[in-house]
Protein backbone atom coordinates (compact mmCIF):
# COMPACT_ATOMS: atom_id res chain seq x y z
CA UNK A 1 0.00 0.00 0.00
CA UNK A 2 1.37 3.42 -1.03
CA UNK A 3 1.97 5.84 1.82
CA UNK A 4 0.82 9.32 0.93
CA UNK A 5 3.26 11.96 2.22
CA UNK A 6 1.94 14.92 4.16
CA UNK A 7 1.95 18.38 2.65
CA UNK A 8 4.94 19.33 4.81
CA UNK A 9 6.83 16.22 3.70
CA UNK A 10 6.07 16.98 0.06
CA UNK A 11 7.40 20.52 0.31
CA UNK A 12 10.53 19.37 2.15
CA UNK A 13 11.26 16.76 -0.49
CA UNK A 14 10.71 19.06 -3.45
CA UNK A 15 12.76 21.95 -2.04
CA UNK A 16 15.61 20.00 -0.41
CA UNK A 17 19.21 20.90 -1.35
CA UNK A 18 19.89 19.49 -4.80
CA UNK A 19 16.18 18.94 -5.49
CA UNK A 20 14.65 20.44 -8.65
CA UNK A 21 12.74 23.04 -6.65
CA UNK A 22 15.52 24.06 -4.29
CA UNK A 23 15.22 27.60 -3.01
CA UNK A 24 17.71 30.34 -2.20
CA UNK A 25 17.37 33.90 -0.98
CA UNK A 26 17.90 37.08 -2.96
CA UNK A 27 17.41 40.72 -2.13
CA UNK A 28 14.89 42.10 -4.61
CA UNK A 29 14.02 45.79 -4.43
CA UNK A 30 15.26 45.93 -0.83
CA UNK A 31 13.42 42.83 0.41
CA UNK A 32 14.92 39.40 1.13
CA UNK A 33 12.84 36.82 -0.72
CA UNK A 34 12.96 33.10 -1.37
CA UNK A 35 13.53 32.33 -5.05
CA UNK A 36 13.73 29.20 -7.17
CA UNK A 37 17.43 28.37 -7.43
CA UNK A 38 16.98 26.66 -10.81
CA UNK A 39 14.80 29.30 -12.45
CA UNK A 40 16.14 30.47 -15.85
CA UNK A 41 17.84 33.88 -15.57
CA UNK A 42 15.73 35.47 -18.31
CA UNK A 43 13.19 34.78 -21.04
CA UNK A 44 15.87 34.71 -23.72
CA UNK A 45 17.36 31.65 -22.01
CA UNK A 46 13.92 30.01 -22.01
CA UNK A 47 13.39 30.72 -25.70
CA UNK A 48 16.85 29.54 -26.75
CA UNK A 49 16.26 26.24 -24.96
CA UNK A 50 13.14 25.58 -27.04
CA UNK A 51 15.30 25.14 -30.16
CA UNK A 52 15.71 21.45 -29.26
CA UNK A 53 12.02 20.95 -30.02
CA UNK A 54 12.63 21.93 -33.67
CA UNK A 55 10.37 19.57 -35.69
CA UNK A 56 7.68 19.30 -33.02
CA UNK A 57 4.40 21.20 -33.48
CA UNK A 58 4.26 24.51 -31.65
CA UNK A 59 1.05 26.26 -32.70
CA UNK A 60 -1.97 24.86 -34.48
CA UNK A 61 -4.51 27.43 -35.65
CA UNK A 62 -7.42 26.12 -37.69
CA UNK A 63 -5.58 24.27 -40.50
CA UNK A 64 -2.27 26.12 -40.05
CA UNK A 65 0.63 24.40 -38.32
CA UNK A 66 3.80 26.00 -37.01
CA UNK A 67 6.70 23.94 -35.68
CA UNK A 68 9.26 25.11 -33.15
CA UNK A 69 11.73 25.40 -36.03
CA UNK A 70 9.27 27.70 -37.81
CA UNK A 71 8.89 29.73 -34.62
CA UNK A 72 12.64 30.16 -34.25
CA UNK A 73 13.08 31.16 -37.88
CA UNK A 74 10.43 33.90 -37.63
CA UNK A 75 11.50 35.15 -34.19
CA UNK A 76 15.14 35.40 -35.29
CA UNK A 77 14.22 37.52 -38.29
CA UNK A 78 11.70 39.67 -36.44
CA UNK A 79 14.08 40.33 -33.54
CA UNK A 80 16.72 41.41 -36.05
CA UNK A 81 14.24 43.75 -37.76
CA UNK A 82 13.03 45.29 -34.52
CA UNK A 83 16.61 46.08 -33.50
CA UNK A 84 18.21 47.10 -36.79
CA UNK A 85 15.31 48.49 -38.83
CA UNK A 86 13.04 50.04 -36.20
CA UNK A 87 15.65 50.96 -33.60
CA UNK A 88 14.05 49.06 -30.72
CA UNK A 89 16.43 48.82 -27.79
CA UNK A 90 16.46 47.30 -24.34
CA UNK A 91 13.65 48.79 -22.27
CA UNK A 92 11.67 50.09 -25.26
CA UNK A 93 8.00 49.10 -25.30
CA UNK A 94 6.55 46.95 -28.07
CA UNK A 95 2.77 46.50 -27.96
CA UNK A 96 0.72 43.54 -29.22
CA UNK A 97 -2.96 44.12 -29.94
CA UNK A 98 -4.51 41.15 -31.64
CA UNK A 99 -6.56 38.01 -31.23
CA UNK A 100 -4.86 34.69 -30.51
CA UNK A 101 -3.09 34.37 -33.84
CA UNK A 102 0.20 32.48 -34.44
CA UNK A 103 1.91 35.85 -34.93
CA UNK A 104 1.18 36.81 -31.30
CA UNK A 105 3.85 34.55 -29.73
CA UNK A 106 6.27 35.40 -32.54
CA UNK A 107 5.96 39.10 -31.71
CA UNK A 108 6.18 38.38 -27.98
CA UNK A 109 9.34 36.28 -28.12
CA UNK A 110 11.03 38.61 -30.62
CA UNK A 111 10.41 41.48 -28.20
CA UNK A 112 11.52 40.00 -24.90
CA UNK A 113 14.66 38.24 -26.17
CA UNK A 114 16.19 41.58 -27.18
CA UNK A 115 15.43 43.09 -23.77
CA UNK A 116 12.49 45.16 -24.95
CA UNK A 117 9.25 45.27 -22.94
CA UNK A 118 6.21 43.47 -24.36
CA UNK A 119 2.92 45.33 -23.84
CA UNK A 120 0.00 42.96 -24.51
CA UNK A 121 -3.19 44.99 -24.97
CA UNK A 122 -6.71 43.72 -24.44
CA UNK A 123 -8.09 42.87 -27.88
CA UNK A 124 -11.61 43.56 -26.62
CA UNK A 125 -10.79 47.21 -25.97
CA UNK A 126 -12.29 49.99 -28.03
CA UNK A 127 -10.17 52.41 -30.08
CA UNK A 128 -9.88 54.98 -27.26
CA UNK A 129 -8.98 52.26 -24.76
CA UNK A 130 -6.27 50.89 -27.05
CA UNK A 131 -5.00 54.42 -27.66
CA UNK A 132 -4.70 54.92 -23.90
CA UNK A 133 -2.61 51.76 -23.49
CA UNK A 134 -0.27 52.75 -26.31
CA UNK A 135 0.10 56.32 -25.08
CA UNK A 136 0.47 55.45 -21.41
CA UNK A 137 3.12 52.80 -22.08
CA UNK A 138 5.05 54.96 -24.53
CA UNK A 139 4.99 52.20 -27.11
CA UNK A 140 7.55 52.41 -29.91
CA UNK A 141 6.31 49.63 -32.21
CA UNK A 142 2.83 48.13 -32.41
CA UNK A 143 1.83 44.70 -33.71
CA UNK A 144 -1.89 44.58 -34.49
CA UNK A 145 -4.35 42.51 -36.44
CA UNK A 146 -6.55 44.26 -38.99
CA UNK A 147 -9.48 44.59 -36.55
CA UNK A 148 -7.42 46.41 -33.93
CA UNK A 149 -5.69 48.50 -36.61
CA UNK A 150 -9.10 49.61 -37.86
CA UNK A 151 -10.22 50.58 -34.35
CA UNK A 152 -7.04 52.62 -33.93
CA UNK A 153 -7.10 54.26 -37.37
CA UNK A 154 -8.09 57.72 -36.13
CA UNK A 155 -5.74 57.55 -33.15
CA UNK A 156 -2.52 56.31 -34.77
CA UNK A 157 -1.39 59.62 -36.32
CA UNK A 158 -1.12 61.20 -32.88
CA UNK A 159 0.83 58.36 -31.26
CA UNK A 160 4.20 58.91 -32.96
CA UNK A 161 4.95 55.19 -33.30
CA UNK A 162 8.04 54.04 -35.17
CA UNK A 163 5.89 51.42 -36.90
CA UNK A 164 2.50 49.72 -36.86
CA UNK A 165 2.92 46.19 -38.17
CA UNK A 166 -0.32 44.48 -39.20
CA UNK A 167 -1.01 40.76 -39.32
CA UNK A 168 -3.91 38.96 -41.00
CA UNK A 169 -4.61 41.99 -43.17
CA UNK A 170 -6.12 40.20 -46.16
CA UNK A 171 -3.35 41.46 -48.41
CA UNK A 172 -3.88 45.20 -48.04
CA UNK A 173 -3.08 47.71 -45.32
CA UNK A 174 -3.88 51.36 -44.84
CA UNK A 175 -1.57 54.34 -45.12
CA UNK A 176 1.30 54.28 -42.63
CA UNK A 177 0.90 50.59 -41.83
CA UNK A 178 3.31 47.76 -42.63
CA UNK A 179 2.46 44.14 -43.38
CA UNK A 180 3.96 41.55 -41.01
CA UNK A 181 4.99 39.35 -43.94
CA UNK A 182 6.80 42.27 -45.58
CA UNK A 183 8.81 42.92 -42.41
CA UNK A 184 9.99 39.30 -42.38
CA UNK A 185 10.72 39.29 -46.12
CA UNK A 186 12.83 42.46 -45.90
CA UNK A 187 15.37 40.92 -43.53
CA UNK A 188 18.82 40.00 -44.87
CA UNK A 189 19.60 36.28 -45.35
CA UNK A 190 22.08 36.33 -42.47
CA UNK A 191 19.68 38.01 -40.00
CA UNK A 192 20.61 37.12 -36.43
CA UNK A 193 19.23 37.87 -32.98
CA UNK A 194 21.10 40.84 -31.47
CA UNK A 195 23.25 40.09 -28.44
CA UNK A 196 21.79 41.76 -25.35
CA UNK A 197 22.63 41.24 -21.66
CA UNK A 198 19.41 40.67 -19.71
CA UNK A 199 19.35 40.45 -15.92
CA UNK A 200 16.62 38.59 -13.99
CA UNK A 201 15.15 41.81 -12.63
CA UNK A 202 15.14 43.68 -15.93
CA UNK A 203 11.69 44.73 -17.13
CA UNK A 204 9.95 42.32 -19.51
CA UNK A 205 6.22 43.02 -19.70
CA UNK A 206 3.47 45.55 -19.04
CA UNK A 207 0.05 43.94 -18.63
CA UNK A 208 -2.80 46.36 -18.14
CA UNK A 209 -5.03 45.40 -15.25
CA UNK A 210 -8.44 46.78 -14.38
CA UNK A 211 -8.30 48.46 -11.01
CA UNK A 212 -11.17 49.68 -8.88
CA UNK A 213 -10.61 53.35 -9.62
CA UNK A 214 -9.42 55.37 -12.58
CA UNK A 215 -7.84 54.10 -15.79
CA UNK A 216 -6.24 50.65 -16.15
CA UNK A 217 -2.78 50.42 -14.58
CA UNK A 218 0.19 48.85 -16.32
CA UNK A 219 1.59 46.02 -14.20
CA UNK A 220 5.34 46.14 -14.84
CA UNK A 221 6.74 42.61 -14.75
CA UNK A 222 10.32 41.36 -14.86
CA UNK A 223 12.05 38.35 -16.36
CA UNK A 224 12.32 36.94 -12.84
CA UNK A 225 8.57 37.37 -12.36
CA UNK A 226 7.73 35.31 -15.44
CA UNK A 227 10.35 32.63 -14.88
CA UNK A 228 9.31 32.29 -11.25
CA UNK A 229 5.84 31.43 -12.50
CA UNK A 230 7.31 28.92 -14.93
CA UNK A 231 9.01 26.99 -12.12
CA UNK A 232 6.05 27.45 -9.77
CA UNK A 233 3.81 25.64 -12.24
CA UNK A 234 6.20 22.71 -12.29
CA UNK A 235 6.25 22.74 -8.50
CA UNK A 236 2.44 22.59 -8.38
CA UNK A 237 2.37 19.61 -10.74
CA UNK A 238 5.02 17.77 -8.72
CA UNK A 239 3.26 18.54 -5.43
CA UNK A 240 -0.04 17.16 -6.74
CA UNK A 241 1.61 13.99 -8.06
CA UNK A 242 3.38 13.27 -4.77
CA UNK A 243 0.10 13.80 -2.93
CA UNK A 244 -1.44 11.15 -5.18
CA UNK A 245 1.36 8.73 -4.31
CA UNK A 246 3.13 9.08 -7.66
CA UNK A 247 6.70 10.09 -8.46
CA UNK A 248 6.73 13.05 -10.87
CA UNK A 249 9.25 13.16 -13.75
CA UNK A 250 10.98 16.12 -12.10
CA UNK A 251 12.08 13.75 -9.31
CA UNK A 252 12.41 10.47 -11.23
CA UNK A 253 14.61 11.94 -13.96
CA UNK A 254 12.30 10.70 -16.69
CA UNK A 255 11.71 12.91 -19.71
CA UNK A 256 8.11 14.15 -19.50
CA UNK A 257 5.87 13.09 -22.35
CA UNK A 258 5.13 15.91 -24.80
CA UNK A 259 1.52 16.99 -24.53
CA UNK A 260 -0.96 19.18 -26.29
CA UNK A 261 -3.02 21.95 -24.68
CA UNK A 262 -6.05 23.88 -25.85
CA UNK A 263 -5.60 27.62 -25.35
CA UNK A 264 -9.01 28.90 -24.33
CA UNK A 265 -7.96 32.24 -22.84
CA UNK A 266 -6.32 35.23 -24.52
CA UNK A 267 -2.56 35.55 -24.79
CA UNK A 268 -3.00 39.09 -23.45
CA UNK A 269 -3.96 37.69 -20.02
CA UNK A 270 -1.29 36.69 -17.50
CA UNK A 271 -2.75 33.18 -17.56
CA UNK A 272 -2.57 32.91 -21.33
CA UNK A 273 0.93 34.36 -21.61
CA UNK A 274 2.72 33.37 -18.40
CA UNK A 275 1.07 30.04 -17.59
CA UNK A 276 0.14 28.74 -21.05
CA UNK A 277 2.42 30.24 -23.69
CA UNK A 278 5.70 30.36 -21.76
CA UNK A 279 5.18 27.14 -19.81
CA UNK A 280 4.15 25.05 -22.81
CA UNK A 281 6.89 26.53 -24.97
CA UNK A 282 9.49 25.59 -22.39
CA UNK A 283 8.13 22.04 -22.27
CA UNK A 284 7.97 21.61 -26.03
CA UNK A 285 4.22 21.06 -26.00
CA UNK A 286 1.86 22.01 -28.79
CA UNK A 287 -0.73 24.73 -28.37
CA UNK A 288 -4.03 24.65 -30.22
CA UNK A 289 -5.72 28.02 -30.59
CA UNK A 290 -9.09 29.12 -31.94
CA UNK A 291 -10.29 32.29 -33.62
CA UNK A 292 -12.63 32.75 -30.69
CA UNK A 293 -13.82 30.58 -27.84
CA UNK A 294 -16.51 28.09 -28.84
CA UNK A 295 -17.16 24.99 -26.68
CA UNK A 296 -18.29 22.81 -29.59
CA UNK A 297 -15.20 23.73 -31.60
CA UNK A 298 -13.08 23.10 -28.50
CA UNK A 299 -14.50 19.59 -28.22
CA UNK A 300 -13.75 18.91 -31.89
CA UNK A 301 -10.16 20.08 -31.50
CA UNK A 302 -9.55 18.09 -28.33
CA UNK A 303 -10.59 14.95 -30.19
CA UNK A 304 -8.81 15.78 -33.45
CA UNK A 305 -5.50 16.76 -31.83
CA UNK A 306 -5.70 14.26 -28.95
CA UNK A 307 -5.10 17.05 -26.47
CA UNK A 308 -4.22 16.18 -22.91
CA UNK A 309 -5.32 19.36 -21.15
CA UNK A 310 -7.73 22.23 -21.37
CA UNK A 311 -9.21 24.79 -19.02
CA UNK A 312 -9.13 28.55 -18.66
CA UNK A 313 -11.77 30.11 -16.46
CA UNK A 314 -14.41 27.89 -14.81
CA UNK A 315 -17.06 29.14 -17.25
CA UNK A 316 -15.28 27.47 -20.15
CA UNK A 317 -15.04 24.13 -18.38
CA UNK A 318 -18.76 24.27 -17.59
CA UNK A 319 -19.54 25.04 -21.24
CA UNK A 320 -17.58 22.03 -22.47
CA UNK A 321 -19.12 19.68 -19.92
CA UNK A 322 -22.65 20.85 -20.70
CA UNK A 323 -22.27 21.04 -24.48
CA UNK A 324 -24.69 18.91 -26.54
CA UNK A 325 -21.62 17.76 -28.49
CA UNK A 326 -19.83 16.40 -25.41
CA UNK A 327 -21.24 12.87 -25.51
CA UNK A 328 -20.65 12.35 -29.23
CA UNK A 329 -16.87 12.90 -29.17
CA UNK A 330 -13.95 10.92 -27.76
CA UNK A 331 -12.22 13.08 -25.15
CA UNK A 332 -10.36 10.25 -23.45
CA UNK A 333 -7.01 11.91 -24.22
CA UNK A 334 -7.68 14.54 -21.53
CA UNK A 335 -5.49 14.04 -18.45
CA UNK A 336 -5.73 17.40 -16.71
CA UNK A 337 -8.19 20.28 -16.43
CA UNK A 338 -7.03 23.49 -14.82
CA UNK A 339 -8.80 26.77 -14.23
CA UNK A 340 -8.70 30.00 -12.28
CA UNK A 341 -9.29 33.70 -12.76
CA UNK A 342 -12.87 33.62 -11.49
CA UNK A 343 -14.88 31.94 -8.72
CA UNK A 344 -15.34 28.19 -9.20
CA UNK A 345 -18.37 26.47 -7.75
CA UNK A 346 -17.40 23.48 -5.54
CA UNK A 347 -19.70 21.25 -7.61
CA UNK A 348 -17.45 21.76 -10.64
CA UNK A 349 -14.79 19.39 -9.33
CA UNK A 350 -17.52 16.83 -8.58
CA UNK A 351 -18.87 17.13 -12.11
CA UNK A 352 -15.39 16.71 -13.58
CA UNK A 353 -14.84 13.54 -11.57
CA UNK A 354 -18.13 12.14 -12.88
CA UNK A 355 -17.21 12.51 -16.53
CA UNK A 356 -13.40 12.34 -16.28
CA UNK A 357 -12.72 9.96 -13.35
CA UNK A 358 -8.97 9.71 -14.02
CA UNK A 359 -8.31 13.37 -14.74
CA UNK A 360 -6.43 15.68 -12.40
CA UNK A 361 -8.42 18.86 -11.91
CA UNK A 362 -6.98 21.99 -10.36
CA UNK A 363 -8.09 25.44 -9.30
CA UNK A 364 -5.53 28.18 -8.91
CA UNK A 365 -5.39 31.74 -7.70
CA UNK A 366 -3.25 34.58 -8.84
CA UNK A 367 -3.33 38.10 -10.18
CA UNK A 368 -1.70 40.00 -12.97
CA UNK A 369 0.35 41.57 -10.17
CA UNK A 370 1.57 38.12 -9.05
CA UNK A 371 2.56 37.04 -12.56
CA UNK A 372 -0.19 34.41 -12.57
CA UNK A 373 0.11 31.57 -10.01
CA UNK A 374 0.24 32.22 -6.27
CA UNK A 375 -1.73 29.23 -4.95
CA UNK A 376 -2.87 25.96 -6.48
CA UNK A 377 -5.29 23.28 -5.34
CA UNK A 378 -5.03 20.04 -7.30
CA UNK A 379 -5.68 16.33 -7.16
CA UNK A 380 -6.77 14.81 -3.85
CA UNK A 381 -6.40 18.08 -1.95
CA UNK A 382 -8.82 19.78 -4.33
CA UNK A 383 -11.30 16.95 -3.85
CA UNK A 384 -10.82 17.27 -0.10
CA UNK A 385 -11.23 21.05 -0.05
CA UNK A 386 -13.11 22.06 -3.21
CA UNK A 387 -13.91 25.55 -1.89
CA UNK A 388 -10.22 26.45 -1.52
CA UNK A 389 -7.81 27.79 -4.11
CA UNK A 390 -5.05 25.83 -2.39
CA UNK A 391 -1.76 26.43 -0.67
CA UNK A 392 0.75 29.02 -1.78
CA UNK A 393 3.74 27.82 -3.77
CA UNK A 394 6.88 27.44 -1.67
CA UNK A 395 8.50 30.74 -2.69
CA UNK A 396 5.40 32.76 -1.77
CA UNK A 397 4.23 34.03 1.59
CA UNK A 398 0.56 34.78 2.11
CA UNK A 399 -1.23 36.32 5.05
CA UNK A 400 -4.65 37.72 5.85
CA UNK A 401 -4.69 41.11 7.56
CA UNK A 402 -7.16 43.50 9.16
CA UNK A 403 -7.71 47.08 7.89
CA UNK A 404 -4.61 48.21 9.80
CA UNK A 405 -2.42 45.58 8.14
CA UNK A 406 -2.18 43.35 11.22
CA UNK A 407 -2.42 39.58 10.67
CA UNK A 408 -5.68 37.98 11.79
CA UNK A 409 -5.99 34.50 13.37
CA UNK A 410 -6.40 31.40 11.18
CA UNK A 411 -9.90 31.15 9.79
CA UNK A 412 -10.78 34.82 10.16
CA UNK A 413 -11.55 36.96 7.12
CA UNK A 414 -9.41 39.89 6.03
CA UNK A 415 -7.50 41.17 3.03
CA UNK A 416 -5.08 38.72 1.42
CA UNK A 417 -1.50 39.96 1.13
CA UNK A 418 1.12 38.17 -0.98
CA UNK A 419 4.92 38.36 -1.00
CA UNK A 420 7.38 36.64 -3.30
CA UNK A 421 9.60 36.97 -6.39
CA UNK A 422 6.48 36.68 -8.54
CA UNK A 423 5.14 40.07 -7.40
CA UNK A 424 5.53 42.74 -10.08
CA UNK A 425 8.10 45.49 -9.89
CA UNK A 426 5.59 48.37 -9.97
CA UNK A 427 2.72 49.96 -11.78
CA UNK A 428 4.09 51.67 -14.88
CA UNK A 429 4.64 55.38 -14.20
CA UNK A 430 2.32 55.31 -11.19
CA UNK A 431 4.51 55.56 -8.07
CA UNK A 432 1.63 56.52 -5.79
CA UNK A 433 -0.47 53.51 -6.85
CA UNK A 434 2.60 51.30 -6.44
CA UNK A 435 3.26 52.59 -2.91
CA UNK A 436 -0.37 52.03 -1.94
CA UNK A 437 -0.45 48.47 -3.30
CA UNK A 438 3.02 47.10 -2.47
CA UNK A 439 4.55 47.70 0.96
CA UNK A 440 7.81 46.07 2.04
CA UNK A 441 7.34 43.48 -0.71
CA UNK A 442 3.76 42.64 0.29
CA UNK A 443 1.15 42.98 -2.44
CA UNK A 444 -2.24 44.06 -1.12
CA UNK A 445 -4.50 41.90 -3.27
CA UNK A 446 -7.74 43.72 -2.46
CA UNK A 447 -9.36 40.29 -2.14
CA UNK A 448 -11.04 39.18 1.06
CA UNK A 449 -9.91 35.74 2.15
CA UNK A 450 -9.32 33.37 5.01
CA UNK A 451 -6.55 30.83 5.55
CA UNK A 452 -7.16 27.58 7.41
CA UNK A 453 -4.84 25.74 9.78
CA UNK A 454 -3.20 23.84 6.88
CA UNK A 455 -2.45 27.02 4.97
CA UNK A 456 -5.20 26.60 2.39
CA UNK A 457 -6.52 29.90 1.07
CA UNK A 458 -10.23 30.59 0.60
CA UNK A 459 -11.26 33.63 -1.42
CA UNK A 460 -14.53 34.87 0.08
CA UNK A 461 -14.93 38.12 -1.82
CA UNK A 462 -13.03 40.09 -4.38
CA UNK A 463 -11.64 43.54 -4.83
CA UNK A 464 -14.15 46.25 -4.06
CA UNK A 465 -16.35 47.24 -6.95
CA UNK A 466 -14.84 44.60 -9.23
CA UNK A 467 -16.92 42.33 -11.40
CA UNK A 468 -15.26 39.29 -12.95
CA UNK A 469 -17.19 38.19 -16.02
CA UNK A 470 -15.93 34.87 -17.32
CA UNK A 471 -12.40 35.77 -16.24
CA UNK A 472 -12.51 39.33 -17.61
CA UNK A 473 -12.05 42.00 -14.98
CA UNK A 474 -14.56 44.84 -15.18
CA UNK A 475 -14.07 47.73 -12.80
CA UNK A 476 -17.23 49.47 -11.79
CA UNK A 477 -15.97 53.03 -11.95
CA UNK A 478 -15.46 52.88 -15.71
CA UNK A 479 -18.92 51.45 -16.36
CA UNK A 480 -20.47 53.93 -13.93
CA UNK A 481 -18.68 56.76 -15.73
CA UNK A 482 -20.20 55.59 -19.02
CA UNK A 483 -23.65 55.58 -17.41
CA UNK A 484 -23.10 58.97 -15.81
CA UNK A 485 -22.28 60.44 -19.21
CA UNK A 486 -25.89 59.92 -20.32
CA UNK A 487 -27.85 63.15 -19.82
CA UNK A 488 -30.72 61.37 -18.05
CA UNK A 489 -28.64 59.70 -15.33
CA UNK A 490 -28.23 61.25 -11.91
CA UNK A 491 -26.67 58.35 -10.02
CA UNK A 492 -25.32 54.91 -10.90
CA UNK A 493 -23.97 51.80 -9.21
CA UNK A 494 -22.52 48.74 -10.94
CA UNK A 495 -22.85 45.34 -9.29
CA UNK A 496 -22.07 41.75 -10.15
CA UNK A 497 -24.98 39.52 -11.11
CA UNK A 498 -24.42 35.83 -10.33
CA UNK A 499 -24.17 33.64 -13.42
CA UNK A 500 -23.68 29.88 -13.22
CA UNK A 501 -21.37 29.66 -16.23
CA UNK A 502 -19.66 33.06 -16.39
CA UNK A 503 -19.42 33.45 -12.61
CA UNK A 504 -20.77 36.98 -12.85
CA UNK A 505 -22.30 39.34 -15.35
CA UNK A 506 -22.32 43.13 -15.20
CA UNK A 507 -25.45 44.71 -13.76
CA UNK A 508 -26.33 48.27 -12.81
CA UNK A 509 -28.81 50.31 -10.83
CA UNK A 510 -29.37 53.90 -11.91
CA UNK A 511 -31.36 56.89 -10.74
CA UNK A 512 -32.77 59.12 -13.48
CA UNK A 513 -33.03 62.86 -13.21
CA UNK A 514 -36.47 64.26 -12.36
CA UNK A 515 -38.71 64.60 -15.38
CA UNK A 516 -36.44 62.52 -17.63
CA UNK A 517 -36.96 59.07 -19.12
CA UNK A 518 -34.58 56.47 -20.53
CA UNK A 519 -34.89 52.78 -21.35
CA UNK A 520 -32.54 49.94 -20.53
CA UNK A 521 -31.82 49.41 -24.23
CA UNK A 522 -30.95 53.08 -24.71
CA UNK A 523 -28.51 53.00 -21.81
CA UNK A 524 -26.91 49.80 -23.09
CA UNK A 525 -26.43 51.34 -26.54
CA UNK A 526 -25.00 54.47 -24.91
CA UNK A 527 -22.46 52.36 -22.96
CA UNK A 528 -21.61 50.19 -25.95
CA UNK A 529 -20.40 53.25 -27.82
CA UNK A 530 -17.98 54.09 -24.99
CA UNK A 531 -16.70 50.85 -23.47
CA UNK A 532 -15.95 47.29 -24.61
CA UNK A 533 -19.04 45.14 -25.09
CA UNK A 534 -18.20 42.72 -22.26
CA UNK A 535 -18.40 45.65 -19.81
CA UNK A 536 -21.90 46.76 -20.87
CA UNK A 537 -24.51 45.90 -18.18
CA UNK A 538 -26.82 43.07 -19.21
CA UNK A 539 -29.40 44.28 -16.71
CA UNK A 540 -30.08 47.86 -15.65
CA UNK A 541 -32.56 48.63 -12.89
CA UNK A 542 -33.94 52.13 -13.50
CA UNK A 543 -35.48 54.05 -10.63
CA UNK A 544 -36.48 57.58 -9.71
CA UNK A 545 -35.60 57.39 -6.01
CA UNK A 546 -32.05 57.95 -4.68
CA UNK A 547 -29.71 55.00 -4.34
CA UNK A 548 -28.96 53.94 -0.74
CA UNK A 549 -25.82 55.48 0.74
CA UNK A 550 -24.08 55.19 4.07
CA UNK A 551 -23.04 58.01 6.38
CA UNK A 552 -19.89 58.58 4.36
CA UNK A 553 -21.89 59.01 1.19
CA UNK A 554 -20.85 55.68 -0.32
CA UNK A 555 -23.46 53.69 -2.22
CA UNK A 556 -24.35 50.54 -0.28
CA UNK A 557 -24.07 47.97 -3.03
CA UNK A 558 -24.77 45.04 -0.75
CA UNK A 559 -28.14 46.59 0.06
CA UNK A 560 -28.84 47.04 -3.64
CA UNK A 561 -28.10 43.37 -4.21
CA UNK A 562 -30.49 42.46 -1.43
CA UNK A 563 -33.17 44.62 -2.99
CA UNK A 564 -32.68 42.83 -6.29
CA UNK A 565 -32.69 39.44 -4.58
CA UNK A 566 -29.13 38.51 -5.52
CA UNK A 567 -27.22 39.07 -2.26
Amino acid sequence: MTTIPSLAEVEARLTAPGAPFEMEEHEIRGVRLRTWKNAPPNLRTVFEATAVHGPLPFIIYEDERMTYADLHAQVRVLAHQLWHHYGVRKGDRVAIAMRNFPEWPVAFWATVIIGAVAVPLNAWWTGPELEYGLSDSGTKVLFADHERAARLAEHLPGLNLAATIVVRDGGAVGHGLTRFADVLAAAPPDAAIPEVAIDPDDEATIFYTSGTTGKPKGALGTHRNMNTNLVSLGYCVARAELRKGNIPPSLSGEVPEKTGALLSVPFFHATGCHSVLVANSAAGNKLVIMHKWDPERAIELIEREQLRSFGGVPAMVWQVLESPAFASHDLSSIKSIGYGGAPAAPELVTRIRQVFPDVTSSNGYGLTETSSVTTMNAGPDYQRKPESVGQAVAICDVKVVDPLGKPVPDGEIGELWIRGPNVIKAYWNKPEATAQTITEGWLHSGDLARIDEEGFVYIVDRAKDMVIRGGENVYSVEVEDALYSHPAIMDAAVIGLPHRVLGEEVGAVVQVKPGMHVTEAELQAHCRARIASFKVPVRIDIRAEPLPRNANGKIMKRELKQELGIA
